[in-house]
């Protein structure tokens, strides 16, 4: 194991250990197996007193070997409907983004990935995405979700509700 990534794994290894030992309110972290510290799973609660409440949502995240230099990738296995949410559940919020200019404008580089930013960050990070009354429509993951919040809110809120009730379901199953 080269000396970089001996230092990466001490770091996800001392970030999971510190969410074990002070797990954070909203979501619980562990490893997919034991014997990689690569690939994490996530369950992130629905938050209070909003479109969420009540939903438990599995999701993975997986580090780059470059880790803390880039950032990991973040994807939902429970379906979600979300403008700021891919299809195939990949979450696409900023703090996720590589370091450096955003190509397209939408985004400051303070905004973007940083090495300083740590599961816990990341979460709360996606956790106020969820909590959020009005997803960001400027630069949507999901075209179609983005376009039912703009046309129809009546109906992107129902279908939000189903998949909710549809994950505590499968979540006492």
């Amino acid at each position: 194991m080269s000396k970089t990534n001996a230092s990466n794994t001490l770091l996800l290894r001392r970030q999971l250990a510190e969410l074990t030992k002070h797990p954070v309110e909203g979501f619980s972290a562990g490893l997919v197996d034991d014997d990689n510290l690569y690939e994490w799973e996530i369950l992130i609660i629905g938050p209070h007193d909003t479109l969420y409440e009540g939903g438990f949502f599995k999701a993975r995240l997986s580090f780059p070997p470059e880790f803390p230099l880039l950032p990991p990738k973040m994807r939902f296995i429970t379906p979600m409907w979300h403008p700021n949410i891919y299809a195939d559940g990949t979450v696409c919020v900023s703090i996720l983004h590589a370091p450096g200019d955003d190509q397209y404008g939408y985004e400051d580089a303070g905004e973007r990935w940083m090495p300083v930013h740590t599961v816990e960050s990341i979460l709360v990070s996606v956790i106020s995405l969820l909590s959020s009354d009005t997803p960001n429509l400027d630069s949507p993951a999901n075209v179609d979700a983005a376009k039912e919040v703009r046309t129809d809110l009546a109906g992107y809120r129902k279908k939000v509700r189903k998949l909710v009730r549809r994950s505590a379901e499968e979540a006492y199953d």
